[in-house]
């Protein structure tokens, strides 16, 4: 169900929209646009606003929705880590595909959106027309480097201490969100791709306190049950992927291996295609937008010729 709230921005082609899904999540997006629905999931620790380029870029041609995820924003931030995992994360997806009046549409997903990204594409295949993931691996790939890949081990201690008790929380919270700060600043190959008055939207996301929470069980539910390891019972990981698909991979990632991209060819019965970004790394759509949008309306092309 959608709401008639709406808000403009002065300059920008986006404007704000609060909807209601139907499993009674409280959701706001920021939308711009019309024709083929696009929508646009963020990561860790991001907002809608990480895909601030992409909107201004594509919204000439789609109907382009960036939504703030379950936890973060003016969405809302339901307690419990529960709540939290790839399924109720799926649903969101699925749910707001349907309270804009679509089936379909075009996913998108860097980071932990692409994580959600991937899993809509393997659990509910029907509503994914195509499927574009940034800097993020397919599940599957994910699993198997973190069980044997100790370099990957390494780069991923954070998922390790995220499951502590408050004291992740107590971190990002610190000195007014700068460990927040250092891993979106640090971590671009060009330091002033992210600027200060960028990183007050990344910090207006978590001004609600449990939205650091809320963040971080995204690795707390879904560490523990066992995405990382799949279970035999959770055969949605296995499937192949029929959606047209394009990864694309800033080389110069500090969090993820470029090997994880390697041999993915069998993850998929539909079209598969990798590009990589070498003058990019983990924030990718940020640091080479141009590059990426360009990317991206190529390989949506062939719905706009549909048309």
């Amino acid at each position: 169900m959608k709401s008639n709230q709406a808000t403009k921005v002065n300059g920008e082609p986006w404007h704000f929209e609060k909807l209601t899904l139907e499993s009674g999540l409280n959701i706001r997006v920021a939308r711009a646009g019309a024709g083929q629905l696009v929508v646009m999931l963020h990561g860790f620790p991001e907002c809608w606003y990480s895909w601030r380029y992409q909107l201004r870029a594509l919204s000439d041609a789609f109907d382009c929705v960036a939504p703030e995820m379950r936890g973060y924003g003016e969405t809302d931030a339901p307690r419990g880590v529960g709540n939290y995992t790839l399924e109720k994360l799926v649903g969101d997806v699925a749910g707001l595909i349907a309270a804009l009046g679509r089936e379909r549409a075009v996913v998108v997903g860097h980071d932990w959106g692409g994580a959600v990204a991937w899993a809509t594409a393997l659990m509910r295949p029907e509503i994914v027309e195509r499927l574009v993931v940034l800097n993020c691996p397919h599940l599957k790939r994910m699993a198997q480097e973190l069980r044997h890949n100790p370099r990957q081990m390494l780069r991923s201690w954070y998922m390790a201490f995220f499951q502590l008790p408050w004291l992740p929380e107590a971190m990002f919270r610190a000195r007014n969100f700068r460990a927040l700060d250092r891993a979106l600043q640090r971590n671009t190959v060009r330091k002033d791709v992210i600027t200060n008055d960028d990183l007050r939207y990344f910090h207006e996301a978590f001004r609600n306190r449990y939205s650091i929470s809320a963040a971080i069980n995204y690795y707390r539910a879904n560490f523990r049950s066992g995405f990382l390891a799949p279970a035999r019972s959770k055969d949605w990981i296995d499937r192949q992927i029929a959606a047209p698909t394009m990864l694309l991979w800033g080389e110069q990632d500090f969090a993820l291996g470029k090997e994880l991209t390697y041999r993915m060819e069998t993850f998929f019965s539909g079209p598969f295609e990798i590009d990589y970004i070498p003058s990019a790394g983990h924030w990718v759509q940020q640091e080479e937008p141009e590059i990426v949008s360009a990317y991206m309306r190529e390989f949506l092309k062939p719905l706009l010729d549909r048309r």
